[in-house]
């Protein structure tokens, strides 16, 4: 019987052991998307405690306990302690068996940690205290945690009107040593469903670019200062927040009378319009992204905001989002191609969320390669939010490999609010290992090829590709 989370865990074969300790092992991490604070690492942040670095935000965790019938109180309540919450996370760990939080967690307190204790109600208080006081220590504040991941860079998400100020604080401090990057998220720029939120947002948007905002060419001038801004601070990726692709007919007088509408008379807008103003904005930002030499990526599928009493108490991104069954294909396919046909389509990134999408995206991607950019111009990203599991890595990789090049993919990331995230690349990195691997002891490889596969492959998708990708 194999051990649990030992060195080799996850690798099934002695190939996927050589595989992953001799190419992948230790190879540093580019976090080209995440969500963390950039304030923290500016001020390289001391977490008072396990639970405040682990616990909050994370919306992963929140869902577990809701199923584990835990009181709202011990989730998301501001009347019961730091330790009353982790002690409910304890009480729902070893119920999570066969949910990626299971690995996830008894990688991060081992890898961040040192501690190889499984957690659960008896473990619990012990492993709060040890892990409590090691996060009071430099090598386990912000940075510090970062440092010991061996991260070279990380991307965080970013709107439009960010100030930026503590990426320049990062990148004017000679002595961390760690390149953290924004990424352009405009996302509010194209949530036009409640036009007095719309109108504050694009007033914010014209006060921060120095723009006076009276039409539609107008924002587009303000977005591409801020545009400008963001690369000036090196920003090299864009992200796109969308239920679906958007690439509706529309002329440019239709969408002047459009905007016209929502921020001049403040009147709502109907469906047919909401589409044909987020495809001409689309349209817009993908060609801001080509013209700065940017990758701009794709993370579509989500349901969001599924229970209303609950986002009414909490707001958005509180684990009340799940999978959604958008038709996307003819909608992705015109997009891609409207910027193609322009020669403005920059590098791609494209997230499904449903894993039904799999094949559909990896072959669309073999649709708009351009050998000009270099292998892999068009990415099928990684799994995504409830694929970054074990099953769903790999099926993404087996259907990119199937349909496309997996030894071009640009590989993992943590998509993560947290600093404990980081063993997401190793857990990849262990997924990957063990599928070529496992390959190679069935023959279905040539096991006199190990040496190119783990270097021209492994090691590329783990850390090579990404670097050469993105050119950070």
């Amino acid at each position: 019987m194999k051990p649990f989370n030992d060195k080799d865990f996850v690798l099934q074969t002695e190939t996927a052991r050589r595989l992953y300790h001799e190419y992948a092992e230790g190879l540093p991490i580019i976090d080209y998307h995440c969500h963390l604070n950039p304030e923290y690492v500016a001020n390289d942040h001391v977490f008072p405690n396990l639970s405040k670095v682990w616990l909050e935000g994370d919306h992963y965790k929140w869902r577990a306990m809701r199923s584990n019938g835990v009181d709202e109180k011990y989730i998301t309540g501001t009347d019961t302690t730091d330790w009353e919450k982790f002690e409910k996370w304890a009480e729902t760990v070893p119920y999570t068996m066969r949910n990626p939080l299971y690995h996830w967690t008894h990688l991060e307190l081992k890898t961040a940690f040192g501690v190889t204790d499984l957690l659960n109600p008896s473990t619990a208080k012990d492993i709060y205290d040890r892990c409590t006081a090691m996060l009071q220590t430099a090598e386990r504040s912000a940075r510090g945690l970062m440092k010991h991941y061996n991260v070279e860079v990380v991307c965080t998400t970013d709107d439009p009107v960010d100030s930026l100020e503590h990426h320049l604080t990062v990148a004017n401090d000679p002595t961390f040593g760690i390149k953290m990057l924004p990424t352009w998220r405009p996302d509010k720029a194209m949530a036009v469903e409640d036009p007095a939120s719309y109108k504050a947002y694009i007033d914010r948007l014209g006060e921060v670019a120095g723009v006076s905002i009276s039409k539609f060419a107008d924002v587009i001038a303000a977005l591409q200062k801020r545009h400008d801004f963001f690369a000036s601070v090196g920003c090299r990726l864009s992200d796109h927040g969308i239920e679906e692709f958007y690439a509706e007919e529309y002329t440019p007088a239709e969408i002047d009378g459009i905007f016209e509408k929502i921020y001049v008379r403040g009147e709502h807008l109907t469906r047919e319009e909401i589409l044909k103003f987020r495809s001409a904005m689309l349209e817009e930002f993908g060609v801001m992204d080509h013209d700065s030499g940017w990758t701009q990526q794709f993370h579509y599928g989500a349901l969001r905001n599924n229970n209303s009493r609950m986002m009414a108490l909490l707001g958005p991104d509180t684990g009340y989002d799940s999978i959604g069954d958008f038709t996307v294909a003819q909608k992705m396919s015109k997009f891609l191609d409207r910027l193609a046909s322009r020669d403005k389509l920059a590098k791609t990134i494209i997230y499904n969320l449903n894993p039904r999408d799999n094949e559909l995206v990896a072959t669309m991607i073999g649709n708009f390669q351009d050998g000009r950019y270099g292998a892999g111009k068009i990415q099928f990203g990684s799994g995504w939010w409830f694929l970054d599991q074990k099953d769903g890595m790999e099926k993404q990789m087996t259907a990119l490999s199937n349909l496309g090049l997996l030894s071009r993919f640009v590989g993992m990331l943590t998509d993560s609010r947290s600093f404990l995230s980081y063993p997401r690349h190793e857990y990849f990195r262990r997924t990957l290992c063990n599928l070529l691997g496992n390959d190679i002891e069935q023959g279905l490889l040539p096991a006199s090829e190990i040496d190119f596969i783990g270097r021209e492959i492994v090691a590329k998708i783990s850390y090579g590709n990404a670097k050469e990708y993105f050119k950070f």
